[in-house]
């Protein structure tokens, strides 16, 4: 069965299957070369009878492991040569219905399901993401860029878009560890408070801003997004979208829509997918990220649509993620063995295979980041997006380059 499949589909690269007996097979022809080897036979059937569970399911099992190329060159490989395979219409009956079971999502499981991705050991974040603890796209404005740099990049680019002015308030709904809360409060001098399910994150956050000396601006909040109360200029939300939960996506814009002051402006960095309405992957579900979900875009502006909220700018960031992700990867693997021991092995295989996993899911299979910026009035965000490339707008500031942000920032 597997056999039939990888002959069918392999036509990028060639992959050699090792199996324990020591015989190998070779589907496919050319460059990239890939292999797969066998520690147990079983992990054939295991992979043909649900690949989308069990390729990761028997990696974190040690039933297989990559060639010298490595998980990440095998994965990219082989997600390349099977996206065909996986981009299918799901009929609407059958994603409502798993929309209704895995994302319902209601207050106590967002905490419970955030908790359990978010509130694992604040060490391990800070061994492979950037110093800012920035956990989500980075935005890789020119080539050559580190990852602290296009991390502050995309802070730059929010800033920007959210049209901000001294003295304004600002909410952060999923503020992860507080770094683009203090970034704003810093960069544009306003107040901000951020809100987060995770205690872990919290508790970061809450000791980096009183360790720079901004308490006196940033506040962050151990709640959810439909237990807040106030009222904001701005409003702003990254990496959080993506837990939500399609059957809510509704509640969310009308809770932004009511938090905002009548001329504010908000906007939404989510995760995405460039294909029609589908399901969420099974082994990422159960591992990494329950109740999550990647919306497509009709089913985002489905939502949006009915509330009094005006769309002002939607953005599409393509390979920045499969970027950002390749970095964490590499990261990881440099502090891999200190992980084994902090953690398990099979915590390890877990981790990489969803870096890396991931990546392959930006480069080949039609995940991109959405960027929706949105206004209570039809005017409140300038008519031209020059104001995002650094010039000098009418009615609004003058704001210096991004690199020039980017070099004060170190």
């Amino acid at each position: 069965m597997i056999e039939r499949m990888l002959e069918q589909h392999v036509r990028h690269g060639t992959l050699t299957l090792r199996r324990p007996d020591g015989t190998e097979q070779r589907f496919g022809s050319g460059e990239p070369e890939v292999v797969m080897r066998l520690h147990d036979a079983s992990a054939l059937k295991r992979i043909a009878r649900d690949p989308g569970f069990e390729l990761g399911e028997t990696y974190m099992d040690g039933l297989w492991s990559p060639g010298p190329e490595g998980l990440r060159a095998f994965l990219d490989m082989t997600m390349r040569n099977f996206a065909p395979m996986f981009q299918k219409r799901v009929g609407f009956l059958t994603r409502t219905l798993r929309g209704l079971m895995e994302q319902g999502n209601r207050v106590a499981r967002s905490y419970k399901n955030i908790s359990h991705h978010y509130d694992v050991d604040e060490w391990l974040f800070r061994r492979f993401l950037d110093e800012g603890m920035f956990y989500s796209c980075a935005y890789f404005a020119e080539p050559g860029m580190s990852l602290e740099e296009a991390q502050q990049a995309k802070c730059e680019v929010l800033r920007r878009k959210l049209c901000l002015e001294p003295g304004m308030r600002v909410l952060d709904i999923g503020c992860g560890w507080g770094g683009l809360a203090m970034y704003l409060a810093e960069h544009a001098d306003v107040r901000v408070d951020g809100i987060t399910l995770s205690r872990e994150q919290l508790r970061v956050a809450q000791d980096e801003a009183k360790r720079r000396g901004l308490e006196h601006k940033v506040r962050f909040l151990y709640q959810d997004y439909r237990e807040h109360e106030d009222q904001y200029d701005r409003i702003v939300s990254v990496g959080m979208f993506e837990h939500v939960g399609q059957p809510n996506y509704g509640t969310f814009f009308h809770r932004v829509n009511e938090l905002l002051k009548p001329e504010g402006i908000a906007v939404l960095h989510t995760i995405g997918r460039q294909e029609p309405p589908a399901t969420a992957n099974p082994w990422l579900k159960k591992y990494i990220f329950p109740g999550g979900y990647t919306p497509a875009l009709s089913e985002v502006m489905e939502a949006l649509e009915p509330t009094p909220l005006y769309t002002t700018d939607i953005e599409f960031w393509r390979l920045h993620y499969a970027e950002t992700l390749a970095e964490w990867y590499r990261r990881f693997q440099a502090v891999r063995e200190d992980a084994a021991a902090s953690f398990d092995e099979r915590f390890c295989r877990m981790w990489e295979f969803y870096l890396a996993s991931c990546e392959g899911t930006f480069r080949w299979w039609k995940q991109v980041v959405f960027h929706i910026q949105m206004a209570r009035r039809q005017d409140a965000v300038p008519l031209t997006r020059d104001y995002l490339c650094g010039r000098e707008d009418p009615g609004m500031r003058s704001v210096p380059p991004a690199d020039e942000l980017i070099s004060s920032a170190r």
